[in-house]
C-alpha cells in the first residue's frame, strides 16, 4: 500500500500525466486580477449560447455567455424591453454543468413576453469592467449592435438548410424547340425579337434591343436539367428569374401575371416543373421560388395596355374610365405617370389602390397567393425592387412601404407559415428584416456579395478597382451580422453573381482558383449560398446583358474540377449542421499572408476552416482553444482527407493558392 507522501507524488504525477494528454491550454493566465480577457469572451446566438433564437411569446430566452475560466467576478445581461421602454439588468450565474477545462459559463434568462428585446453583456474582473454585443467587445456601453429577440418572428428551417440555384430561364436549356422565339416573331415598342444561336454572345449588335434576343431556354429545359442541379451541383433551391408573360427576354417588364410566357411553355409546364421538382422520390425533394415583380408592370401589360392591348380589356394608358386607371400613378393621363427609375416602360404600380392590393395579395385569387396553391405550390417569392413599392407615386422607403409588406407578410404567411419571402435590397436591409413583420431576408449584397469580391478579386461587383485586406474583410462581415437578427442570417441570400451584375469569373479575371476561394467561402459561411447559374465553373461576363451568358454545357460536367469542388462543398455543408446554423467565431486574420480562418460551432460539430487568398501555398498555426475541445484531438480536413494533430493548443495547416481547408474535430 502507498505511504501518504507517496500516494501525493502519485497522484502529482497522474495529474501530470493527464494534463499532457490535453492538446489546449488557457489561451491566457486568465485570472480575477481587474482585467477582463477580451480574447476569451464569446457570445452569439448559436444552439451552444442560446436556447432558441426564434422564441414564441410563451418561451423564455436563456442565454450563455462564454469567458476564460476564472477569468470574470460578476457578469450581467441588459435589456431593452420595448414593452416599458426600459432598460433591465439580469445578473448572470456561473453554469458548473456548462463549463469547461478552458472556459466557464455565465448564464441567465430573460422573461418570456410578446415585445422585442435587445440586449448586451456587462463583464466584471474586480474593478474592471467592459461591455460586449453582436459588434463584439467595447471598454464603454455600446449604443447599437445588440443581439436581437423577436417573439413570434421565424423564418423557414428549410431555407436554413438550403443551397439556391438561381436561373436567367432563356440562357439555361432549351428543352422544347417548338416554343422558341425566332426573328421577328413579335415586336414591342417597334422593336422585333431577335433569335441567336446557343454560344453567341448576347451584346446587341448597332440598332438592336438588348432585351429583345432570345436563346430558347425554358421551363422543360430547366426540368430536364434538375439532375445536373441537384446531384451534379448539389442544390436543392431552384429561384427563377421573371416567367410570367412579357415581351422582354428577362420578364421583369410584366404583361400578364396570370400567363407563363409562351417562349418557356404554358401553365401546365410549370406546375409540372414544380411537381418535378418537389418530387422525392429521385433522393432529394427541392423547392422553387419565383420572382415576385410587384414594384411595376410593364406597360404592355394589360392592366396598362400602351403596347399589345389585350382584347376586351381596357388598360388605364388606354382610357380614364378603365378600371385600373388607380392602379398606376398619372401626373398628365396618358403621357406622364410614375414609373421605376428611368424606365417610363416600366409603369410604378400603386399600393394605394384597395383593388391593386387584392390583385398581388390580398385576396385567394392574388397572385402572390395563388402560386402558392395547387397545382404549383411555389415555396417562395424573391420581391424584386421592393424597396420601390409605394403609394401615389412615391419611390418607396417611407412608412407606407413597410406597410404594404407587413401586410404582404401576413398574406403569404397565413396561407403557406414556411413560405420564403426573400426581398432584393442592395444596402443594408435592417429596416425590412430587423423588426420580424416583412421580408424573412434580403439579397446580401451588403454583407456578402461586396466585401467578398473585393477581398477575393479586389474589385467590387461593378468590377471596379477596390480591394480589401483579410482584417477589413472579417470586421465588415462582422458589422454586417450584426445589423441582422440571427434567423435572419442565417438565410440570407449570399451570390458571388446574379443577373444584374458582372459575373465573380470576370472580375476573377478568369482566375479559376478565384472561383474555387468564392465557393470555399459561400459553403461555409452563415447564409444560404445561391449559386447563379454558370459561377460553378466560373462562367465570365461583363455588365448587363453579357451577364446573362447561355449555359456552356460542355463545361457543366461532372469531371470539371471547379464544379466537381462545388458538389463536395454542398455535401460537406449538408453533413454538418454547424455549417448552416452554428456559431461563427473568427480564429485567424493575416493581413501579409492573406489567410482567414474561422470556426463553425454547435452542439454537435466543431469546425475550423482556414482560406488562402494569396496565390501560393501557406503554413498557417491556427489556435484551437476557441473551439474549446475536450481531450486530445485532431483535426481532418474534409477536402484533402488529411488529419492535423493539435499540438499545444494550435493546428499547423497548409494550404494551396486560392484553396481552403474546412477541418472538422476528430475526438
Amino acid at each position: 500500500m502507498l505511504n501518504r507522501r507517496n500516494s501525493l507524488r502519485f497522484n502529482a504525477l497522474l495529474q501530470g500525466i493527464v494534463l499532457a494528454h490535453f492538446a489546449l491550454l488557457p489561451a491566457s493566465a486568465a485570472n480575477q486580477d481587474n482585467n477582463v480577457e477580451w480574447n476569451g469572451l464569446f457570445h452569439d446566438q448559436g444552439p451552444r449560447f442560446i436556447n432558441t433564437a426564434q422564441p414564441d411569446d410563451k418561451t423564455a430566452t436563456t442565454v450563455k455567455f462564454r469567458a476564460h475560466k476564472d477569468d470574470l467576478t460578476k457578469a450581467a445581461l441588459k435589456y431593452f424591453d420595448s414593452a416599458d421602454n426600459k432598460f433591465h439588468l439580469v445578473e448572470l450565474q456561473k453554469d458548473a454543468a456548462s463549463g469547461t477545462f478552458n472556459f466557464d459559463f455565465w448564464a441567465g434568462t430573460i422573461p418570456a413576453s410578446a415585445s422585442k428585446k435587445y440586449y448586451r453583456f456587462k463583464l466584471t474582473d474586480g474593478t474592471n469592467s467592459v461591455w460586449y454585443n453582436a459588434t463584439g467587445t467595447s471598454k464603454t456601453e455600446p449604443k447599437s449592435g445588440d443581439f436581437y429577440v423577436l417573439p413570434g418572428f421565424k423564418t423557414p428551417d428549410w431555407l436554413k438548410n438550403s443551397i439556391i440555384y438561381q436561373i436567367f430561364p432563356d440562357r439555361f436549356f432549351n428543352g422544347k424547340k417548338t416554343n422558341d422565339v425566332q426573328n421577328n416573331s413579335y415586336t414591342h415598342a417597334n422593336k422585333p425579337t431577335i433569335r441567336r444561336n446557343w454560344g453567341d454572345s448576347p451584346k446587341p449588335a448597332p440598332g438592336e434591343e438588348p432585351s429583345m434576343v432570345f436563346y430558347g431556354g425554358d421551363l422543360a429545359g430547366i426540368k430536364e436539367k434538375l439532375p445536373y442541379i441537384n446531384k451534379t451541383v448539389g442544390a436543392n433551391i431552384i429561384y427563377l428569374n421573371p416567367i410570367f408573360k412579357a415581351p422582354s427576354n428577362h420578364k421583369y417588364d410584366t404583361a400578364d401575371f396570370d400567363v407563363v410566357d409562351p417562349a418557356f411553355g404554358t401553365n401546365e409546364d410549370l406546375a409540372q416543373l414544380c411537381q418535378a421538382i418537389h418530387d422525392a422520390s429521385s433522393g432529394t425533394a427541392g423547392r422553387l421560388i419565383l420572382d415576385g415583380v410587384f414594384n411595376h408592370t410593364g406597360d404592355a401589360h394589360k392592366w396598362f395596355g400602351k403596347w399589345e392591348p389585350t382584347p376586351g380589356v381596357v388598360g388605364a394608358y388606354q382610357s380614364k374610365t378603365s378600371p385600373y386607371k388607380d392602379f398606376y400613378s398619372f401626373t398628365q393621363w396618358p403621357k406622364k405617370y410614375a414609373h421605376f427609375m428611368t424606365y417610363d416602360s416600366l409603369p410604378k404600380l400603386n399600393f394605394g389602390s384597395p383593388e391593386l392590393r387584392k390583385q398581388i395579395f390580398e385576396t385567394p385569387g392574388a397572385v402572390a397567393i395563388k402560386y402558392l396553391d395547387a397545382p404549383y405550390k411555389i415555396d417562395g417569392w424573391r420581391l424584386d425592387a421592393p424597396k420601390y413599392a409605394d403609394k401615389n407615386g412615391k419611390q418607396g422607403e417611407d412608412a407606407y412601404n413597410h406597410e404594404i409588406w407587413r401586410k404582404f407578410r401576413t398574406a403569404v404567411k397565413t396561407k403557406n407559415s414556411q413560405a420564403a419571402i426573400i426581398g432584393e435590397l442592395w444596402e443594408n436591409a435592417k429596416d425590412w428584416v430587423s423588426n420580424g413583420d416583412q421580408w424573412d431576408c434580403a439579397t446580401n449584397f451588403d454583407g456578402f456579395t461586396q466585401p467578398v469580391s473585393q477581398w477575393i478579386t479586389g474589385k467590387n461587383y461593378s468590377n471596379e478597382p477596390a480591394s480589401l485586406s483579410v482584417s477589413a474583410f472579417d470586421k465588415w462581415l462582422k458589422l454586417t451580422r450584426a445589423t441582422y437578427p440571427t434567423c435572419v442570417q442565417q438565410v440570407m441570400s449570399n451570390h458571388l453573381s446574379n443577373h444584374d451584375i458582372t459575373r465573380f469569373g470576370d472580375r476573377a479575371g478568369g482566375d479559376i482558383g478565384k472561383t474555387y476561394l468564392g465557393l470555399f467561402f459561400q459553403m461555409t459561411y452563415v447564409g444560404v449560398p445561391t449559386i447563379y447559374y454558370g459561377d460553378e465553373y466560373g462562367m465570365s461576363g461583363g455588365a448587363d446583358p453579357d451577364n446573362r451568358r447561355t449555359m456552356d454545357w460542355t463545361l457543366a460536367t461532372e469531371d470539371n474540377k471547379a464544379i466537381a469542388l462545388c458538389r463536395r462543398l454542398a455535401e460537406i455543408r449538408n453533413k454538418y449542421s454547424a455549417l448552416r446554423t452554428g456559431s461563427f467565431m473568427t480564429l485567424h486574420v493575416d493581413d501579409s499572408d492573406k489567410t482567414y480562418g474561422y470556426a463553425r460551432m454547435d452542439e454537435q460539430t466543431k469546425i475550423a476552416v482556414l482560406l488562402n487568398n494569396d496565390s501560393r501555398e501557406h503554413t498557417v498555426e491556427l489556435p484551437m482553444i476557441p473551439l474549446d475541445l475536450k481531450k486530445v484531438a485532431s483535426l481532418k480536413d474534409e477536402i484533402s482527407g488529411k488529419e492535423y494533430p493539435v499540438r499545444d493548443g494550435k493546428i499547423s495547416v497548409t494550404v494551396d493558392g486560392h484553396y481552403g481547408a474546412i477541418l472538422v474535430v476528430s475526438e
